[in-house]
């Protein structure tokens, strides 16, 4: 027997949400901001409970110190909460996500935001991806409906009685603005390298961010474009309606963009509103290996921090912090390098901001992606394909394409066992990192702040120690 609501007022969650539960909510817009916003004002009269988020943007959600979190990422509103140690980063594949709930990860109660039902059946929203394992394996699912939450025919439906409460609202889901894309700088560069890889014909998947988004600006001249990815944004409605995108060639889902999660401004939830032409599928399927080796050309496209001499890629930490995730970056590269004409990419600038080399010969974080599954790299000097290549080879394609100021140094750093080592997986590494001693003249300022905050620095010119940097 469904509960219904028709406002927020008499909703007192302790009625199904206990002590000791786990909670699982959509992520981004697909957050039920009423429901999450009421969760957090009355938490500490329900006792301790424990929240998995995703990517956060909405302002809804405040957690209490009865509340434990845990993410997969670091975006949004919880990069604040991993800074101050309030978030636990699950280090997993986004594939390997929906096993854990019911496992590793708790998911008594799910928090869904819906539209009204059709036919005796709700549609998922704005997402899919993990929720429905999660909400497999709940023992409450709590939605909130609202008229003005987008209908996505090609998707799963939930039969009316599995959910247990319904608070009806009107709430608009939460936007998230697009990048201002500026046609200069390393950015622009970097995505006009990377789309001159895109061939027509190819499936495509691209992550969040100004990177990707200047990527798929490029791509306006290209034809009969396929789209499977974990999510999709309002530049992925531009290239349909130019006629870029057409999915008449991806090898299956003919016609369809299939996606796990919508992440927008209001004209997209325009778009796909009713739009028979959008799928809308679970983690299982956007990630699974065996479907994404089937796609014809698929093309990944993804962002990094840094990438080291034997082409180990860092997505999760920058400067000793942790900002980034782990993602689906390792399903994605993996699977396009198992589809037929397939091409893994990860693309970055070649320099921070302050003009620090992002190519490396150790990381600063954690080896995200493995050198066995890095293939195209990307930097706005040009494109290294280290697929087939020998140690010595991969090393030498990745200092071409690093920042000129930093080639000479990068080639003095020592090879160890033909590879750079890694740093183990932490989120915040306590071990000695080498940098170029022209590195440590170019961003001085830089490395006192890293050097402040516990990190050690072993610097080298020409392949030998002159100096070890310690914490005071």
């Amino acid at each position: 027997m469904t509960t219904v609501f028709n406002d927020t007022t008499d909703v007192d969650l302790r009625n199904w949400v206990h002590p000791g539960d786990g909670v699982v909510w959509g992520q981004a817009c697909a957050e039920p901001t009423t429901l999450t916003r009421l969760l957090g004002a009355q938490a500490n009269r329900i006792g301790p409970i424990s929240c998995f988020l995703g990517v956060t943007v909405a302002e809804g959600f405040n957690p209490t110190e009865t509340t434990s979190l845990a993410s997969y990422c670091a975006s949004g509103r919880n990069r604040g909460w991993v800074a101050d140690g309030r978030l636990e980063i699950v280090d997993a594949d986004y594939s390997c996500l929906p096993r854990m709930f019911g496992e590793s990860i708790a998911s008594d109660v799910v928090l869904l935001l819906l539209p009204p039902p059709q036919h005796g059946c709700y549609h998922l929203g704005l997402a899919d991806e993990y929720l429905s394992a999660a909400i497999d394996g709940a023992r409450v699912v709590i939605a909130e409906v609202s008229p003005h939450v987008p209908v996505i025919p090609g998707g799963r439906l939930l039969d009316a009685d599995r959910i247990d409460v319904v608070v009806h609202t009107q709430l608009r889901p939460t936007e998230l603005g697009q990048p201002d894309l500026q046609r200069n700088g390393a950015d622009f560069l970097v995505a006009r390298n990377v789309a001159a890889l895109v061939d027509d014909g190819a499936t495509i998947q691209t992550g969040l961010g100004a990177l990707p988004a200047a990527v798929l600006a490029e791509l306006r001249d290209r034809n009969d474009l396929g789209v499977h990815s974990g999510l999709i944004t309002d530049s992925i409605a531009d290239l349909i309606e130019l006629g870029v995108v057409t999915n008449r060639a991806k090898g299956r889902d003919r016609d369809l963009t299939v996606t796990g999660l919508v992440m927008g401004t209001q004209r997209l939830f325009d778009f796909v509103d009713r739009n028979a032409a959008i799928a809308l599928r679970s983690t299982t399927y956007t990630h699974d290996p065996a479907v994404l080796a089937s796609l014809h050309r698929f093309t990944a496209i993804n962002s990094a921090l840094e990438v080291d001499l034997s082409g180990r890629i860092n997505t999760e930490v920058a400067a000793g912090r942790y900002v980034g995730a782990h993602g689906g970056v390792g399903d994605f590269l993996r699977g396009a390098g198992q589809s037929p004409g397939g091409k893994p990419i990860t693309a970055l600038a070649s320099t921070t901001r302050q003009g620090v080399s992002r190519v490396v010969g150790r990381l600063s974080g954690p080896a995200t992606v493995s050198a066995e599954d890095a293939g195209v790299i990307v930097t706005e000097w040009g494109s290294a394909d280290l697929r087939g290549l020998a140690r010595s080879a991969r090393r030498e394609a990745l200092i071409e394409i690093a920042h000129p100021e930093h080639r000479e140094e990068l080639r003095s750093l020592p090879m160890q066992d033909g590879h750079s080592a890694p740093e183990p997986r932490a989120h915040a590494s306590n071990a000695s990192q080498t940098i170029g001693l022209g590195q440590l003249r170019n961003s001085a300022a830089h490395y006192v702040e890293r050097v402040a905050a516990g990190e050690t620095f072993d610097v080298v010119r020409r392949g030998r120690l002159v100096a070890r940097i310690v914490p005071p």
